[in-house]
């Protein structure tokens, strides 16, 4: 059984909202990495990684960031869970991640620039959001090791599904999500991260079959 909220989606109009929330993580993901201090808001074993690693490399400040986007994660997914088991919605809990992505963008719109404590927060607000997004849907949307690695055993086995092609395209969405992000960043860094609330709200136009 699923751990998530709803099951995998295999009509094509499911797969394209699931593709807009894959580019809203990438473009999250991104906009952490390159303006709260290079940890992840989505991808929490980079961000252990980054915990082991900052030990040797002596910065103190990578430990604080990596561990709190960890519990904001962490508090994401169980509030999202709790939230399912009195009934809410999976379009509820995206309109939870959409308000909260849009709170970080516009606090980081507002005072963008070097200031710890400020990155903190936002960062928590948007591990806060990609743990939401996380537990609300059945088919991977902010993390895609094991899809990586069942689309390469596949494709060398020449075994690949027709709904393989969904599974590749929510991977390049991830990428073209971030690149957006990374575009906007080096465009108008003060718009950093309005790619990732942007792209949630574009996913509400389209089907879910939530």
């Amino acid at each position: 059984m699923s751990s998530a909220i709803t099951t995998p989606l295999a009509d094509g109009a499911g797969e394209r909202f699931l593709l807009a929330l894959s580019a809203a993580s990438g473009a999250t993901d991104a906009f952490a990495f390159l303006c709260l201090g290079k940890v992840f808001a989505g991808v929490m074993t980079g961000n252990l990684v980054l915990v082991g690693a900052s030990v040797g490399a002596g910065d103190r400040e990578a430990v604080p960031r990596a561990a709190l986007a960890l519990i904001g994660y962490a508090l994401g997914a169980a509030g999202a869970a709790l939230a399912a088991a009195r009934r809410a919605s999976p379009r509820l809990l995206l309109t939870a991640q959409t308000a909260l992505l849009a709170l970080v963008s516009l606090g980081w719109g507002l005072a963008h620039g070097p200031a710890f404590g400020r990155e903190l927060a936002l960062l928590f607000g948007a591990a806060l959001a990609m743990g939401v997004q996380a537990r609300a849907w059945g088919t991977p949307t902010t993390y895609f090791t094991g899809t990586f690695t069942g689309l390469a055993g596949r494709f060398a086995r020449r075994e690949a599904e027709h709904a393989d092609r969904w599974a590749a395209g929510r991977l390049a969405a991830v990428v073209a999500g971030a690149a957006v992000t990374s575009l906007i960043v080096w465009w108008r860094p003060a718009l950093g991260g309005a790619a990732g609330p942007a792209l949630c709200l574009a996913a509400f136009a389209l089907p879910s079959r939530a």
